[in-house]
């Protein structure tokens, strides 16, 4: 692994011109400053970045000077945003933190001119490098190494860095998840310890955590939340997810989960499958989960168990009527998600799952009606037809529907008109 790294001291990073720019300028200013935190760690790593942070010793006032376009985005806490090309690079200077009486951020800080005290706050040793062209990677806490050993480390005593900010700990998870790294034992025992700080926490940053874990490759390590006693702190009812099911018997689902694309609703329903639609849609509220992923995730949990339709079972036209009436129910997409979700996670099922995909799919291709919108009867055409608005028009249509469900080459106007309307 240190090969694949190349750890050297004076190791030169593929980094973007704008962030090099930055850089460059600050010190042409006559200050310190590197590219710091997780684009130094995912750029060792040959990971492509989500945002280049820069540290400085200069100013946010100094900073300033030295571009053209910036903006002041959180410079109370030092951070002055860049703008180049349309794009916004974070400048922050050294700063120590002061107290976190809230159990989340830091009460005030205090501007440093030294590089290692800006370091020193940062959450996880492969999180507190930097680099620049002059110097190559700065790596006071071993970083480096932790990242050749797999490891997700503190800086420091991992009850005070876990104190400061108790999302920490469900970073660490996070962390563990994306990069399949081992939590460092004295960091893994801080968590139980630690877990009932996140009542300070927001749920909206607690989902963004656990969503970002099951959408990992290792979807299984969201159950280090239930393990390390994090669940009651969590959401009111997320722990009754794990009641009634084995450890292992989530843990296999989740590693067969990891085989789905990385789709929040999917992932979600495979952790919720077993709950049931109303339980899956508090969670997922309580949690702040958008709205498209709360009632997707309840409709794969209110179907996932439903047993699908086999023609030896039931008969060729039997088994496609249920097959359009399924589809009818649940929109396209989530009719799609569904089938991969059973795929995945029933292997004892997988016959007929295949066998529902397909037929789904000649239904599709054939433009067979499963919809309402798709009869060859509008509501027009049933005032005309003498049929009043509101209820009676609703029942009509919906008769027909479930008509041509069961008859697709029935979906003629004048065939349903006379059938149902006359």
């Amino acid at each position: 692994m240190t090969e694949k790294l190349n750890v050297e001291r004076d190791i030169a990073l593929d980094v973007p011109r704008d962030v090099a720019f930055i850089i460059r300028e600050l010190r042409k200013a006559g200050h310190e400053a590197f590219a710091v935190g997780g684009c130094v760690r995912d750029t060792l790593l040959g990971r492509a970045p989500g945002d280049w942070d820069i540290t400085t010793s200069a100013l946010p006032e100094e900073v300033k000077r030295v571009f053209r376009r910036t903006i002041d985005t959180g410079i109370q806490h030092g951070t002055v945003t860049v703008m180049l090309h349309r794009t916004g690079y974070e400048v922050t200077t050294y700063r120590i933190d002061g107290t976190y009486r809230d159990g989340r951020h830091p009460d005030h800080v205090t501007f440093t001119g030294n590089l290692e005290e800006d370091l020193k706050r940062r959450d996880f040793t492969i999180n507190a490098m930097a680099w620049s062209e002059e110097t190559g990677i700065v790596d006071i806490f071993r970083g480096m190494k932790d990242l050749e050993d797999g490891l997700i480390r503190c800086v420091g005593t991992p009850k005070d860095r876990f104190t400061e900010d108790a999302l920490r700990i469900l970073r660490a998870v996070r962390f563990s998840a994306q990069l399949d790294f081992r939590i460092e034992e004295e960091t893994l025992r801080a968590l139980p310890d630690i877990a009932p700080n996140l009542v300070n926490v927001s749920r909206e940053r607690i989902q963004t955590e656990l969503t970002k874990t099951l959408l990992s490759g290792h979807p299984e390590k969201v159950l280090l939340a239930e393990e390390t006693g994090m669940t009651p702190y969590i959401s009111e009812s997320f722990g009754e997810i794990f009641r009634g099911q084995t450890a292992e018997f989530f843990r296999e689902r989740l590693l067969r989960a990891a085989g789905l694309p990385a789709d929040r609703i999917l992932r979600w329903a495979a952790l919720l499958a077993e709950t049931g639609p109303s339980l899956t849609e508090r969670i997922l509220r309580e949690l702040k989960l958008d709205r498209e992923t709360i009632e997707g995730a309840a409709v794969l949990a209110a179907d996932f168990h439903v047993k699908l339709p086999e023609k030896a079972e039931e008969g060729e036209e039997e088994t496609l009527y249920r097959i359009r009436k399924m589809m009818s129910r649940i929109p396209a997409e989530l009719f799609d998600r569904l089938i991969l979700l059973k795929q995945a996670l029933l292997p004892e099922e997988r016959d007929a799952v295949e066998e529902a995909r397909a037929e789904a799919e000649a239904i599709r291709a054939r433009g067979d009606c499963i919809s309402v919108k798709d009869l060859a009867v509008n509501g027009g055409d049933l005032i005309r037809a003498g049929i009043k608005p509101g209820p009676e028009m609703g029942k009509v249509l919906q008769d027909m529907l479930d008509y041509v469900l069961r008859y697709p080459g029935e979906n003629e106007k004048d065939k349903l008109i006379e059938k149902f309307a006359v």
